[in-house]
């Protein structure tokens, strides 16, 4: 069998979406005639942590982790809020106090491309032996933190190992980079060393035909389109909420605040007793204050049930047990590849998908590809009001159901099919 050592940062007990991917693809791998080996540090500081998810990890796999050096647990002795918000990616504009100021601008410029770069020398070292050792045929890197790909650049000139660069997310276009603070110097830093990789890998691989497109301009190496999907073996149980529930999994950061929607649902509310009776906003992950502010403005505070960070699991259960499920990204044109990883696991529970995003939206697309919901800009009012008045009185009439179509193909299993024909 073929031996890949993957390269990655969020790893169980990490909780949240970065975790997902790999996990889910080292769990196929042997089925396809390859064996992985995972390298992860030893000492990592995850924002988000889920106990229950380490139950996924395949009995027997082999795994190498080396100590890490984190700056956010340094921040943290000055502001343990501020430095945990700006490693779980939220970043505000509004309000922002000096400190979160000076530590972005810290973050942004000198540790570059991110806060985990002094692992990338302690890891190259260790990983020259590691290749030697297992014998290893691939070497596959992760990100972000897109400081791994660095490792993989050194290893590639060392080792000749063949290498592939995984993007969860892009690098330099990604919403929250201009957020950072950066100087013109810093600027130009991350595009050379986004160069570098791009143009040194020997296949990059993204989660979007946006961003393949994006890196496309910029390397001419070969690059392929793995999305981000759902588990064949999830088996919860598909019990719906006796209520009209609309319900987010995952983070609702400042940018990502679909007023329109809320002002939709509270005129819905102001207009229909019925629907005022049993309508509920459930929103399981963290939500910044002033996307709560304009849910409770909207006149929907009593109609909203926040339940914070769930596990995966109790994540899965909520998704297949709501009436609606909301998917929502920056109205921006930089987040048109953006992919959220729950748009595989809410197709998969089979009820309808709400999407608010950007116009040309990559997930607008695949949700219409495969009929499994609606999705609208921010400013179409009337359609989403539209739609949201027909699902409630298909609710009304026990028919609220989504015929979902070519969905197989998002599945984990095969889109690990897929992977192994790369490496």
């Amino acid at each position: 069998m073929k031996k890949v050592l993957i390269v990655t940062y969020y790893w169980p007990p990490a909780g949240g979406p970065g975790v997902q991917r790999w996990l889910k693809f080292v769990k196929y791998l042997p089925e396809f005639g390859i064996t992985p080996i995972v390298y992860i540090p030893e000492n990592p500081n995850y924002p988000i942590i889920d106990d229950s998810i380490g139950n996924e990890v395949p009995e027997g796999l082999v795994i190498y982790r080396h100590p890490i050096r984190e700056p956010y647990k340094v921040a943290g002795f000055f502001s343990k809020n501020d430095a945990k918000r700006i490693s779980s990616g939220i970043i505000t504009t509004k309000n922002q106090s000096f400190l979160e100021k000076v530590m972005l601008w810290v973050r942004g410029n000198f540790f570059i491309p991110d806060a985990r770069k002094n692992w990338v020398k302690p890891s190259v070292r260790f990983l020259q032996t590691i290749i030697e050792k297992e014998n290893i045929d691939c070497l596959v890197t992760t990100g972000p933190p897109h400081s791994l790909h660095l490792i993989g650049n050194q290893l590639k000139q060392i080792t000749k190992v063949k290498w592939l660069a995984d993007f969860r997310d892009p690098w330099t276009s990604i919403g929250y980079h201009k957020k950072l603070k950066l100087t013109r110097k810093s600027q130009q830093e991350h595009k050379r060393l986004e160069q570098l990789v791009l143009n040194n890998a020997d296949r990059v691989i993204v989660t979007s035909n946006t961003t393949k497109e994006e890196f496309q301009g910029i390397t001419q190496k070969p690059i392929s389109v793995i999305t981000n999907g759902y588990d064949t073996d999830i088996s919860v149980p598909k019990v719906t909420t006796k209520g009209f529930t609309i319900s987010h999994i995952g983070s609702l950061l400042s940018g990502r605040n679909p007023a329109i929607l809320w002002q939709v649902l509270g005129t819905m509310v102001l207009e229909n007793d019925e629907f005022d009776s049993c309508f509920k906003l459930r929103l399981a992950g963290v939500v910044s204050e002033d996307v709560l502010q304009s849910i409770y403005d909207a006149g929907l505070r009593g109609h909203t049930e926040l339940l914070g960070y769930v596990s995966h699991e109790e994540a899965v259960r909520l998704q297949q047990e709501s009436q609606v499920l909301l998917l929502v990204e920056i109205d921006s044109h930089e987040t048109k590849g953006i992919l959220p990883g729950k748009l595989y696991e809410y197709m998969a529970a089979g009820r309808p998908i709400l999407g608010i995003g950007p116009k040309g939206w990559d997930a607008a697309r695949i949700i219409a590809d495969t009929h499994s919901g609606f999705s609208f800009g921010y400013d179409d009012e009337n359609k989403l009001k539209d739609v949201l008045l027909k699902w409630f009185e298909a609710y009304s009439n026990d028919g609220l159901i989504m015929d979902a179509q070519g969905i197989e193909k998002y599945s984990r299993r095969a889109l690990t099919r897929e992977l192994a024909k790369l490496i």
